[in-house]
């Protein structure tokens, strides 16, 4: 092909269709092209199991963020929306097709009332005493069981979100802004007659909308977030606003907004939206999945944009690390584009000491960011590779015989120390051709008869 890269734009623009049949029929299409091709972008190494999808925010649907996943030459991509498990069967059947490896996943906010953070900023912006928890590597019979345990936590959080826009619409009104329809400006637009969530991203991209169609120009959208709401726009940010071709507009202003006007209508999460963190941990046994932190750290400067500089779990990292271990909470994910090497080197000794699996993925829900991360192939960071590789291998496993899965207590390498037991997974994922990735099952047979 003469430009691999202008096929996957292409394919991109059909793979993002909000219709469902059209992403399907490109997938189709891409894979009889990528198996004919010897030429196609090559498979790299990197790896990414964080992607957000449509069904939370994020300006992918499933079979776009594996297509871009094939442009960026990843080897692994992974999905984890939160509160939500939508957008599982589309990318792990459009990551066989582009032949990568997919992965699923969701991502929570759990409760930490009842430890000795409750009263602590942990990882979480706007709360405190919760935090973000990932559920990585769920084997596929194992989703309706994963949706099951999530409904309810969607619903909770819709039923947030329209008292969050009631309070939103009260601020609009007294700045003469038209306000907010949450069927029509919101749920229409969102995913959540597909199993999706709506997030506090969504009510800001309907927020952007009416600013600028109250404001008619960028100059006035301006004027107004400073004078009425108080925002402050560095240089930085204004010359993104005012620019008039910058595709990422919405993103960028999602960013601002996020980290400076969110906490103005925001509502703290009820129970019922947060389990208590031992309760994801029981739900991802439950199914055979791997629960896991997701480390932040202390923020200088945010990489995303949409958090203020900020303390949050590394003053108590050390004890909050084995409070996880102590509970049976089995992983830690963290995103080394986001952290400094002392964060990243920091966790990593602790997750070691405490016999903890490392996931890493970068958190994709916006255009500008990269789905690739070159601080992977470093040379300390190789375990992380391993890692995305083995959860991969991990869900085929499991989803054939329960006892295969890397924390299952009848595995049958449980002996094996866990660098090792991954380690193994890895390599056998790595062996698959990923156009039959199923066929790991025999691979990992025959090592057992050896």
């Amino acid at each position: 092909m003469k430009d691999e890269h202008e096929f996957l734009d292409n394919l991109m623009q059909v793979c993002n269709s909000a219709k469902r049949e059209e992403r399907f029929a490109a997938v189709a299409h891409a894979s009889t092209i990528i198996r004919s091709t010897q030429g196609l972008i090559p498979i790299g190494r990197e790896v990414n199991n964080h992607v957000h999808t449509t069904y939370s925010f994020s300006p992918y649907e499933p079979a776009a963020a594996v297509c871009a996943a094939r442009k960026a030459a990843l080897a692994v991509v992974g999905s984890v929306d939160h509160e939500s498990i939508g957008a599982a069967e589309e990318l792990l059947d459009a990551s066989k097709a582009f032949g990568l490896v997919g992965t699923v996943g969701f991502e929570v906010r759990a409760s930490f009332a009842d430890s000795p953070f409750f009263d602590r900023k942990i990882n979480n912006p706007d709360s405190r005493g919760i935090a973000y928890m990932c559920v990585h590597g769920i084997p596929r019979n194992k989703l309706p069981e994963a949706e099951a345990f999530l409904l309810p936590l969607r619903k909770a959080r819709f039923e947030r979100n329209t008292q969050q826009v009631e309070r939103l619409n009260q601020l609009l009104s007294k700045a003469d802004v038209d306000t907010i329809d949450f069927q029509g400006d919101i749920v229409r637009r969102s995913r959540w007659d597909e199993k999706g969530t709506i997030t506090e991203r969504h009510i800001l991209a309907a927020l952007v909308e009416k600013l600028v169609q109250s404001c008619g120009d960028r100059n006035s959208l301006l004027s107004l977030l400073r004078d009425r709401f108080s925002v402050k726009v560095d240089p930085k940010q204004e010359s993104l606003v005012l620019d008039s071709a910058n595709p990422f507009f919405l993103y960028d202003m999602l960013g601002l907004l996020k980290s400076q006007f969110l906490d103005r209508f925001f509502i703290q999460p009820t129970a019922e939206e947060t389990p208590d963190v031992r309760a994801v941990a029981d739900i991802a046994r439950s199914i055979g999945a791997i629960a896991a932190y997701a480390y932040l750290g202390d923020v200088k400067t945010s990489v995303t944009g949409d958090k203020k500089p900020e303390n949050f779990e590394d003053a108590f990292l050390d004890q909050l690390i084995a409070f996880i271990a102590e509970i049976g909470i089995p992983a830690v994910t963290y995103m080394p584009p986001r952290n400094t090497i002392s964060q990243i080197r920091r966790v990593q000794q602790l997750c070691q000491k405490h016999d903890l699996m490392q996931i890493s993925g970068v958190d994709i829900n916006s255009p500008r960011q990269s789905f690739g991360c070159p601080q992977l192939l470093q040379k300390d960071s190789a375990h992380l590779i391993d890692s995305a590789w083995a959860l991969a291998a991990h869900e085929r496993l499991s989803d054939q015989d329960a006892a295969w899965g890397l924390f299952h207590h009848d595995n049958p390498y449980r002996g094996l120390p866990l660098d090792q037991r991954i380690a193994l997974y890895a390599r056998w994922a790595r062996q698959c051709n990923p156009f039959e990735i199923e066929s790991i099952c025999v691979l990992a047979q025959r090592s057992l008869k050896k």
